[in-house]
């Protein structure tokens, strides 16, 4: 690209235009818009697929590993998931015009707070294509502008898709710039819409720890983030081992490679001797490597010494750290020193134990009796997420629709004036 900056500073000056355009836009459309792209989507499935083999061909040169390739690939029924994703989105509420709060002041003054949309959103993704058209509908039926930056692993992919849903939006009253991919691959680009404060309300950037961290550290704008998902499962002295191995089985082995997948195993000193075997049972099916706490070893033949490096880390694979704590008030310090504020639970059947916990852990979730995947924005009902954000400022936990709205005071009067 021959002029980057301008090019950039094209992107984001529509992005803002079609912004203020989007904040008038009827929730009829903007449904509209998701019936009608799910429709086209579909009908395009022939070239998508064509342009997802271009993708596919340069994966190997990229390095990819065959879990991002499988990731990456599209085919038919991909692409109808894809389709039924936006059409989830549009049987969701519309949260914009949601009236908070509203009350009449004694001189007669009406006040109202209202749910209004961020903006334009700059948005930074993994190589994942079916990404690109939940961010574009999340965005959008929040009333958003969104500014698309996704992987060049997926480029042809993407394009392909973001052709299909601009298509659309036109042709039902919503301005293409709505939804732009960013054409080019050069990572300076990031860079130039970083520093772009006046034209991007928020960055969310959704990838590795590089990247998040460089996004952190050059935005001029609010991020909504997350570095790593180091979670945590306490099992208590009063929980069910059966249940507890359950958990902690789904919480660790459906799918290691998340961010909501459990890393860390918590055990309460008097149900150790007990619980341990039995849950390291059923952990070795899956071939998970284990490393303890010293007093754990005793519990757990073959597991090897944890080191410091152990306990904060996100192994995202067939590893996990165990240690035993006193009760339940130092699970919650290790949980709060070396978490990540993303999904903690406790195996207990004690209601005034989970209370505690709940309370003191400091997590964008907390789960009670139940595995740290369910952390996400689909199982929570809020459609699509954008992303789990570990932050608390502005948007915690699955960021859905609502996580993208601000809110603003409208205030009526009938001639009033302030003396």
């Amino acid at each position: 690209m021959n002029d980057l900056p301008a090019y950039c500073l094209a992107t984001a000056q529509a992005a803002r235009e079609a912004s203020y355009q989007l904040a008038t836009i009827d929730t009829e459309i903007k449904n509209r818009w998701l019936s009608e792209s799910a429709i086209a989507l579909k009908a395009a499935a022939a070239e998508i697929v064509e342009a997802n083999q271009l993708d596919l061909a340069a994966a190997p040169g990229y390095g990819l590993t065959d879990a991002a390739i499988d990731r990456l690939r599209l085919d038919s029924s991909r692409i109808d998931a894809i389709a039924g994703a936006l059409l989830e989105i549009a049987a969701l509420p519309d949260p914009i015009g949601e009236v908070l709060d509203g009350f009449t002041r004694p001189g007669g003054l009406q006040i109202v707070k209202k749910r209004v949309p961020l903006g334009v959103v700059f948005f930074i993704y993994e190589s994942r294509p079916n990404v690109t058209a939940d961010a574009a509908a999340i965005c959008v039926k929040s009333g958003n502008a969104v500014i698309l930056r996704g992987g060049k692993e997926a480029i042809h992919s993407s394009r392909a898709i973001v052709n299909v849903l601009s298509r659309c939006a036109e042709q039902v009253g919503i301005p293409a710039a709505a939804v732009q991919l960013v054409q080019t691959t050069d990572r300076a680009a990031v860079g130039e819409f970083l520093g772009m404060s006046n034209l991007i309300d928020v960055t969310i950037p959704r990838g590795g720890e590089g990247l998040i961290r460089r996004v952190a550290a050059e935005a001029t704008m609010p991020v909504i983030k997350h570095y790593d998902g180091n979670c945590h499962v306490y099992v208590d002295k009063d929980a069910d081992i059966s249940m507890a191995a359950t958990i902690i089985e789904n919480a660790k082995c459906q799918r290691m490679g998340v961010c909501n997948a459990c890393e860390s195993l918590l055990v309460h000193r008097d149900i150790a001797a007990k619980a341990l075997p039995v849950i390291a049972e059923t952990l070795s099916r899956h071939g998970i490597e284990i490393v303890a706490d010293a007093e754990s070893l005793s519990h757990l033949p073959g597991a090897s010494l944890a080191t410091e490096d152990d306990w904060s880390a996100e192994y995202l694979g067939p590893k996990i750290s165990v240690a035993i704590v006193s009760d339940v008030m130092e699970a919650v310090k290790h949980i709060n020193r070396y978490g990540s504020h993303h999904t903690d639970a406790i195996v207990t059947n004690q209601i005034r134990t989970a209370e505690i916990f709940t309370s003191a852990v400091d997590s964008s979730a907390v789960m009670v009796n139940a595995s740290t995947r369910f952390n996400d924005g689909g199982v929570f009902g809020l459609g699509a997420e954008i992303g789990i954000s570990t932050d608390k400022f502005h948007a915690r936990g699955p960021c859905g629709m609502r996580e993208l709205t601000t809110y603003k005071y409208i205030v009526k009067g009938d001639g009033h004036i302030r003396t």
